[in-house]
């Protein structure tokens, strides 16, 4: 018998690294302004979105667009800090967001800013805290 361990399911394998996370990540627009009040402009934001996410070598999972706000279920590489995804998906989308629909900028986010400053981001994974406390705590148990 092998000596070699199972894979983990689900887990992501790379070369240094093995990693299995998501972030709940969302935010709001400007002043709660509701931008994406119809099909298209949703469609152009996803789009948008899921273009920022390839060229960061993000993985999103699930997509929301609100009037007023996005939900993203993603995840990314380690090497990768929360706050630059963050950064890249709130800067690139407003000005590529601004860039199709210059009108929208002009009626209702004269100030230049699509989105609010803030946004809320949360971990989220396949095992629970109580979970990986038993675990760790088998570990010990082992010596």
């Amino acid at each position: 018998m092998s000596n070699k361990k199972q894979p983990l399911a689900e887990a992501i394998y790379e070369r240094n690294y093995v990693y299995n996370f998501h972030f709940h990540l969302i935010w709001v627009t400007k002043h709660r302004y509701p931008a994406f009040t119809n099909s298209q402009l949703v469609t152009d934001m996803e789009v948008i979105l899921q273009h920022i996410a390839d060229l960061n070598e993000v993985t999103v999972e699930r997509m929301a667009v609100m009037p007023d706000h996005v939900h993203l279920l993603i995840s990314f590489k380690p090497k990768y800090a929360p706050t630059n995804v963050v950064k890249a998906f709130k800067g690139g989308s407003a000005r590529l967001f601004f860039e199709k629909h210059p009108e929208i900028k002009a009626q209702k986010f004269w100030g230049g800013h699509l989105w609010s400053h803030s946004y809320y981001m949360s971990t989220l994974g396949k095992m629970s805290k109580e979970i990986v406390d038993h675990y760790i705590d088998d570990q010990r148990n082992q010596r």
